[in-house]
């Protein structure tokens, strides 16, 4: 029987794919023998088109000079084993391909078969690279995400008065659930399951102008409200010790100060220093546009939450019975990277034009009603201040 039509031009591009991989594996991969030319070659076969292959951030989410970064900050602990990781081919991981398949794993949402065959690796070496990353990320990047000094807070209080209208405002924060499949016969599962009857666990985020993480706590099972998130947490003993948000006071309209503080939605309590929305009907003009500024300083968090779940699309579900131990240091470690990006692109203007505010689609807004009545009073204080001010 004759030859069936393109069956020559498809074994004509496969010797040639198949010649490209081995230029790639012997770092051939063009003048220079740049790392990233040859990764291309590597992945040729599932990139969706030849634009995809040069574009570096599609694939990483992130610029070459932020990756570079990365690779510095890891490649002591990443390198420990040189020659434990090969390609299925034979041919070492060098220390960008191990980064890269790390990334893939965290970004892409694809499974360890899905990345492992993409770069052509075994799926368990996907796994075992990625858990090396994490830890290696976790042991080096910790001075990305922190609590901001005096000076640093002096200029994210800046921010949010100069572009939202709010004074003495050093944050939002908010929360967000990390969907997880867990299997209704695993014991205990119903602690996990949420208001919205899926398997979650939280993360909570207080989030600066810039959509940097500067405060985070995971590990929380999603059946937690927010409130109790919140009492849980060492951001709550740290404020209500004075430990944190215990600088420069605001004097406002009639003498009386208001002190640091940062803004959360319906479902957190209204406390000295963290300000809600009024959830009362019929507000005054004062109270209108109270919440009118308040809402718009709180899509910085919406945004960032947004941002962040959209690029590490490992924490959108995807997994198959996560690591209940493994699965917080995995956040811990994606928000690590999340602010990386934008410590590295400091001096750029925030594209977010296009961010969706929608970081936990179909959850209802939960509803708090504790309130402080020293916070009563100081939020009154504020509203009265941003209307005479």
């Amino acid at each position: 029987m004759a030859p069936l039509r393109g069956a020559k031009r498809r074994k004509k591009a496969a010797a040639e794919k198949k010649a490209a991989m081995a230029a790639a594996a012997a770092g051939q991969g063009a003048p220079g023998g740049d790392w990233w030319d040859g990764f291309c070659m590597r992945m040729a076969g599932t990139l969706s088109s030849a634009e995809d292959a040069h574009r570096f951030e599609s694939l990483f989410k992130m610029p070459r000079k932020t990756f570079n970064y990365v690779c510095s900050l890891v490649k002591d602990d990443m390198m420990v084993r040189a020659s434990s990781y090969t390609f299925i081919d034979g041919t070492v991981l060098s220390l960008e391909d191990r980064v890269a398949v790390a990334l893939r794993r965290l970004n892409s949402g694809g499974s360890l078969v899905t990345v492992g065959t993409s770069v052509g690796v075994n799926h368990s070496t996907v796994s075992l690279i990625t858990w090396r990353f994490v830890e290696a990320v976790e042991a080096r990047a910790g001075h990305h995400l922190r609590w901001p000094d005096s000076d640093e807070m002096a200029m994210i209080k800046s921010k949010f008065e100069k572009i939202h209208g709010l004074p003495n405002c050093c944050g939002v924060v908010d929360t967000t659930h990390i969907i997880m499949c867990l299997s209704s016969a695993e014991p205990n599962c119903k602690v996990w399951l949420d208001h919205e009857k899926n398997y979650s666990m939280v993360l909570q985020a207080v989030i600066d102008p810039d959509m940097r993480f500067t405060d985070i706590v995971t590990g929380w099972p999603g059946s937690m409200k927010e409130s109790s998130i919140l009492h849980s947490s060492g951001l709550f003993r740290l404020c209500e010790n004075g430990a944190r948000l215990n600088g420069s006071k605001l004097t406002v309209s009639d003498g009386s100060e208001v002190g640091e503080y940062v803004i959360g939605d319906a479902g957190y309590p209204l406390l000295p220093w963290l300000f809600t929305p009024y959830q009362e009907n019929d507000l005054s003009e004062l109270k209108v546009e109270f919440n009118k500024r308040h809402s718009a300083a709180r899509t910085v968090a919406l945004k960032a939450l947004a941002r962040f779940k959209d690029t590490w699309k490992f924490l959108q579900g995807e997994m198959w019975r996560p690591d209940k131990h493994k699965l917080p240091r995995i956040i811990h470690v994606c928000c690590l990277l999340h602010n990386i990006v934008i410590d590295m692109e400091e001096d750029a203007a925030m594209d977010d034009a296009h961010i969706s505010d929608d970081h936990d689609a179909n959850y209802r807004q939960q509803v708090c009603q504790l309130s402080d009545e020293k916070a009563v009073r100081m939020r009154d204080k504020l509203s009265e201040h941003l209307n005479s001010s």
